[in-house]
């Protein structure tokens, strides 16, 4: 082995993982033997042109990190200047990077006792001059052949694991670690960033998963809840004011479910629901990013949700697919419209949509014939029912005020089981159930996908979500091909949950008159529970006082350290097709 070779790989070991780059993948060589639009097969190319990234790509400060070899420079972040550019082979997650490693040390092998290349493989061997031309002894050619097979076994085993959950902790462990510094620094530079940086850790970061050794931020956000002052509050009084229900409901009762005012009879309009003539022209535009949601609520007379979601999945052919019965399908969703509360944000044009957008994202042409029917349906429906009967607060409050419903989910995604349970109980109705055309077996399977999407949208996830997606993106690129695969049901179950989180942040992504409503929308639902934890005597949490927010700070630090990273490892899996959604989302954050 070379002395570079040896060197790197010992500071590799000593010190820990930081950025490399992958010189063996090149985009098109698979994609040459695959064709486009087979099923469970999407064509992975790289950007063509340099573009505004996110913190993902700064050089790690950590000082395990500090005197580790790259061969390319970071990509400029999104919270840091734009003047260094990268190329698309900049690795950062650390299977992605153990990957690229072991594919080193096969090359390094390869060259040193001059091998002869196998194609069987298909695997890309770095051209390099031959180190030597002295011819090594038969039993040292041997062994470097024997050791090459079992690195290429090694190889098999780890190109073909499955990046879900265990090896993308690693990644999500280093994220959080590199996010927690980011915005340590974004906390000192004014009062306001230090608010905002407490808000973005207690709602996006799972506290459960984090490590042990606090950060500065994490410190403030502990300080700040120690030194606050306490005033006592019973546990009935927090249960009454918040769900305006006594403490003794039943716990065998799902709160907040209400009888069926009356089924659906007569003939199905053309959307679901009566509309103005105007509103066949915004309908027009749900396979679009960023209709207007708003215009279309008025136009259907506040049946957005149902006007929505009707007409998607007709258009998709699903109503025929699965013998759903309109009529069912439009009772099912004015029933589940009725149990969506009258919330700034959280109401039923914020469930229509997050139903729209998935809508957009699945039919992005990169995922063509990926999903089956059933999924797609599935996702559908767990992007319109995924907000159903929320109070208008968030998790961390009904875990602080002892509500019943944090006492009945012990304090896990909250808000997200009473979603699913609620729309799960709106099916049990016969005039509801419009699932009654498919088998037991898919019925078992829209259960799944459904519970695992709406699970999914608990923002304490995002860094795992993340982490999760830009380990698969990653970890494909390594394997030295330009084509993703999805025939396992856990890569794709990954992409809804990915797809849906993203239409739950896409916000900000969307037309700027649409931006500024949901903004506006959702800094009074904070604010009103401000008020209300300052009825009760509780610590208003970050971003709650209306009397202490500065919006546009708080709305940069959002797209920079939580939407911006996530759309851009998106629009890496499927590129080029979000560009337009990162330009709008890089313009609006200039607003």
């Amino acid at each position: 082995m070379t002395s570079s070779s040896a060197w790197r790989r010992k500071q590799w070991t000593q010190r820990g993982w930081t950025s490399t780059t992958i010189a063996d993948w090149r985009p098109g060589k698979a994609a040459d033997r695959s064709p486009a639009g087979v099923a469970g097969v999407q064509h992975l190319l790289p950007t063509a042109q340099p573009r505004r990234e996110s913190f993902l790509y700064r050089p790690s400060t950590d000082e395990r990190d500090h005197s580790l070899p790259c061969r390319s420079v970071s990509r400029a972040s999104s919270v840091a200047s734009t003047e260094h550019q990268h190329g698309d082979d900049l690795i950062v997650t650390p299977f992605a990077q153990l990957l690229a490693s072991l594919k080193n040390v096969r090359n390094n092998l390869i060259a040193i006792a001059n091998l002869p290349i196998n194609d069987e493989r298909h695997r890309p061997i770095t051209k390099r001059p031959p180190l030597h031309s002295v011819p090594l002894p038969d039993e040292v050619t041997h062994c470097a052949q024997e050791t090459l097979d079992e690195l290429d076994w090694c190889l098999d085993q780890l190109e073909t694991i499955q990046t879900h959950r265990s090896v993308s902790e690693m990644a999500s462990s280093k994220f959080r670690k590199m996010l927690n510094k980011e915005l340590s620094h974004f906390a000192e530079s004014s009062k306001s960033g230090t608010q905002v940086s407490q808000f973005l850790i207690s709602t996006y970061m799972d506290r459960e998963d984090e490590d042990p050794q606090s950060s500065l931020v994490e410190f403030q956000v502990t300080h700040a809840s120690s030194s606050a002052p306490s005033t006592s509050t019973t546990s009935e009084t927090s249960q009454m004011s918040l769900l305006g229900k006594a403490k003794t409901a039943a716990m065998s009762r799902i709160s907040g479910v209400r009888k069926l005012r009356s089924a659906y009879g007569g003939q199905i309009p053309e959307f679901g629901v009566e509309g103005q003539r105007e509103l066949a022209v915004h309908m027009q535009r749900l396979d679009e990013w960023g209709p207007n949601v708003f215009k279309i609520n008025e136009l259907s007379k506040g049946h957005s949700l149902t006007a929505i979601t009707y007409t998607i999945l007709k258009n998709r052919g699903l109503l025929k697919a699965f013998e759903i019965p309109s009529g069912a399908l439009i009772t099912y969703l004015l029933h589940l419209e009725h149990h969506y509360r009258d919330n700034p944000y959280h109401n039923l044009i914020h469930g229509g949509d997050v139903a729209q957008s998935t809508n957009v994202l699945i039919s992005c042409p990169s995922l063509t014939g990926v999903f089956s029917e059933l999924e797609v349906l599935s996702a559908i429906f767990a992007s319109a029912v995924h907000d159903v009967d929320h109070p208008g607060f968030t998790n961390q409050y009904l875990i602080n005020s002892n509500s019943e419903l944090a006492i009945m989910y012990n304090d896990e995604s909250v808000l997200e089981q009473h979603h699913l349970a609620v729309a799960f109980k709106l099916l049990q109705d016969s005039n509801c159930d419009f699932l009654v055309g498919l088998s037991k077996k898919q019925r078992q399977m829209f259960r799944k996908i459904s519970i695992e999407m709406v699970l999914a949208t608990d923002m304490s996830k995002h860094m795992s979500l993340l982490a999760d997606l830009k380990t698969m993106v990653e970890a494909k690129k390594v394997a030295g091909s330009s084509v993703l695969t999805f025939d396992k049901f856990n890569d794709r179950l990954q992409l809804l949950q990915s797809m849906i989180h993203l239409s739950d942040l896409s916000n900000p992504t969307k037309p700027i008159e649409l931006y500024q409503n949901w903004n506006q929308r959702i800094l009074e639902e904070y604010w009103r529970q401000g008020d209300r934890e300052r009825d009760l005597g509780l610590e208003i949490s970050p971003m709650c006082d209306r009397n202490n927010v500065t919006i546009e700070k708080s709305q940069v630090g959002f797209i920079d350290y939580i939407v911006h990273p996530i759309f851009e490892t998106w629009a890496d899996l499927v590129y080029p097709h979000a560009q337009n959604i990162l330009d709008q989302l890089v313009m609006n954050r200039e607003w």
